[in-house]
Parts: C-alpha cells; sequence; structure tokens
C-alpha cells in the first residue's frame, strides 16, 4: 500500500475514532449531568431552547468531548500514519474545528463557552497529540 493511501485511510480512521470519542463523552455528559428538566438535547430545537438554562456545569462534558476527540484521532494519525505526520493531524484537526466552528454558528451558546471552545479544545490538543503520537527518532 502506499504512503498516500495509508495516510489518507489513517487520517479517516483517526477522524472517525476522534469522533466516536467525542459522541461517547457528550452522550456520557447527559447522563452524569442531566440536561435542565423538560428538555430534549437529542433535537436542534431542544438543545436550542436548554442552552438559555444551562449552567457551567452544563459544558464541561462537551468541552471535554471536543479536546480528547480531537486529541484521540491526532495521536492515532501521528502515531500510525506512513509519512507526512503533520499535515494529517493537521486535516483532522481542521475538520473538527471547522465542525465546532459551524456549531457556534447554528447554537447560542455563552460566549465564553464558544471562545474556550474553538482555542482550546482544537488547535492544542492537535498539537498535544501530534507530540504525543509522533515517531521519536
Amino acid at each position: 500500500m502506499s504512503n498516500t493511501v495509508r495516510n489518507i485511510l489513517i487520517t479517516i480512521g483517526g477522524w472517525i475514532a476522534g469522533s466516536l470519542v467525542n459522541m461517547a463523552l457528550v452522550n456520557t455528559g447527559n447522563m452524569l449531568i442531566p440536561p435542565p428538566a423538560g428538555f430534549d438535547l437529542n433535537t436542534m430545537e431542544g438543545l436550542e431552547q436548554a442552552m438559555k438554562l444551562m449552567e457551567p456545569k452544563h459544558f464541561v462534558m462537551p468541552f471535554l468531548a471536543h479536546a480528547l476527540g480531537t486529541l484521540t484521532a491526532s495521536w492515532l494519525i501521528a502515531k500510525y500514519a506512513a509519512s507526512a505526520h503533520i499535515w494529517c493531524v493537521a486535516v483532522a484537526v481542521l475538520l473538527f474545528f471547522l465542525g465546532g466552528f459551524y456549531m457556534t454558528t447554528i447554537l447560542s451558546a455563552p460566549v465564553w463557552f464558544e471562545m474556550t471552545d474553538l482555542l482550546a479544545a482544537y488547535f492544542p490538543m492537535g498539537v498535544l497529540g501530534y507530540l504525543l503520537g509522533r515517531k521519536k527518532k
């Protein structure tokens, strides 16, 4: 298998693995820290309505989900990519960031959370995952 094909497959696989971590943590978070009573967070309408009543504790797990999902993907990609590790990691991190940025445009979360999430959950975790997963020379 060529390095290019391997890199593409590893990048897609890392992104999927990171997305699974993200989803698992978000779902677990709703069990650990229940949403405001009477709201269904499984729909965008329910999430938007509940957002007005959410406290800072409700944003801990989404932040961890975004950060650890990105960290997982970047670590896996850096560890297993055949070459050009940093570029493969950058692609996955950019996908996670764009997803997070898109969510800030469609949901009215508090600005403090949106800024913290966008500035601390994606690129710093991507760099950390890269540093932890890269092959030592």
